[in-house]
This record gives C-alpha cells, structure tokens and sequence, in this order.
C-alpha cells in the first residue's frame, strides 16, 4: 500500500502543477477548476489515498460497481458525481448516493430522474451531455438541439441544470473544446430561468491541460492519476 501511496501522490502533485501552469496561461483562478478522480476499476482503498492527497471529487462510471465501494470511500455522497451511462432501470439505485449526474442524455432520463427525485423530496443537479462531434458512438444531443433541451428540461421541478459535459473525439479535440466553450457561454448569456450555467466539465488524462485553457472547471481524471493498470484490484 506504500508504494500505491507514492504513486498516486506523485501523481496528483504532477496534475496539480499542470493544472496550475494551464490555468495561468489562461489567466484563470485555480480555484475555479475542480480535479474529479475517476474511480473505474479502482479500489477504494487506493481512491482514499486520492482524496488524502486533496482530491475532494469523484466520478462514477458503473452503477452496479458503486454500489459495492460507496460505503468504503472517506468521503461522502455529496462529493460524489456519475459520470457514465446511465440507463433509465438503474437511476433508483443512485439516486440517493450522488450529488449530480453529469451525463443527461436523453429526455428519457430526464423524466426517471425527476421521478426519483420527487419520491425522495430532492432536487437532483445535473449536466446536459453534449455530443459535440455528432459522432454516433457516443450519446448526448447534438449541438444544435442543446439549447432547445435544455428549455424543456428547466421545466422539470426536481431538476437543476448546473452545466454541460461532453467527451469529444481525440483528434482535434482543441477544436472541440473550444465549440463547447462558445455553447457554453452563449446558452449562460441566455440567462435561463432555473439554469445555471456553472460548470463545464471536460476533459480527461490525455488532454485535461488543453480543457483547462478552454474555460473547462471539472477535468475527469482516471489514468493520469491511478496509472493504465488496475491498482489494487
């Protein structure tokens, strides 16, 4: 567990001082930036180093695997985002055990979430999932439907739009990044009742600085702080 600890310090020190680096050349506050660890197929005793090392945000990207490691985290639900897939059967089961559900990308979840919500008397925060790139692997609405979307979802009571995420294409993903900045704060401008455009969360190891340097404040980190293998699991 020692050397579990090293690396994973060392490598949170390394993020850190990217992170710090990319948000002064965009004369940002680091502050306004928030580094989530993404927990898949990591165990928790090792994520728990994380959050000693001052990572206070994680990322859940299988419903079924949460729920086996919730209760072993040293920290609690509200630090906790979903960040995968999420089909509209599993929603009941995480419901209670996160504070956002960063990828809405359907109005089929829309309703399942506001549904779960009201029976629990909560409002549940989330991110409308931009496909950014119309690429069909991937889910989320495109760019031209995201602010018709979020017009409708508003209108759900047990609902906050706190933002957008997307996960764009590797290549020219600067290019990407910088459409889902231009979305962002044109859909901000807009001033929408009961939307607050707050957070914008993209990014992951591979290009997490280049997010930085286009107005990103998650950045979703797996590898780039865990390592490529399986660490203590």
């Amino acid at each position: 567990m020692q050397a579990h600890n090293a690396i994973v310090s060392d490598k949170i020190k390394t993020i850190k001082e990217n992170v710090f680096n990319a948000a002064v050349k965009s004369n940002r506050n680091i502050d306004d930036i928030q580094i989530m660890a993404v927990t898949k197929t990591v165990a928790p005793e090792i994520v728990n180093i994380a959050i000693e090392n001052g990572i206070h945000l994680l990322g859940e990207n299988r419903v079924q695997e949460y729920m086996k490691k919730y209760e072993h985290y040293n920290i609690s639900s509200e630090n906790v985002h979903f960040i995968g897939n999420l089909q509209t059967n599993k929603v009941k089961y995480i419901i209670d055990k996160v504070s956002m559900i960063q990828s809405v990308s359907s109005f089929d979840l829309v309703k399942e979430i506001d549904k779960r919500s009201s029976l629990l008397m909560k409002t549940m925060d989330i991110l409308v999932e931009v496909n950014i790139a119309d690429e069909a692997s991937k889910s989320g609405f495109s760019e031209n439907e995201v602010l018709d979307a979020i017009l409708h979802i508003s209108s759900y009571k047990n609902i906050k739009i706190k933002g957008l995420m997307c996960i764009p294409p590797k290549e020219n993903v600067e290019l990407y990044f910088g459409k889902m900045n231009e979305l962002f704060c044109k859909i901000k401008a807009q001033n929408i009742d009961q939307v607050s455009m707050d957070l914008l969360s993209m990014g992951m190891s591979g290009d997490y600085e280049k997010a930085v340097l286009h107005n990103s404040n998650i950045i979703r980190l797996g590898s780039a702080m865990f390592g490529q293998r399986n660490i203590g699991g």
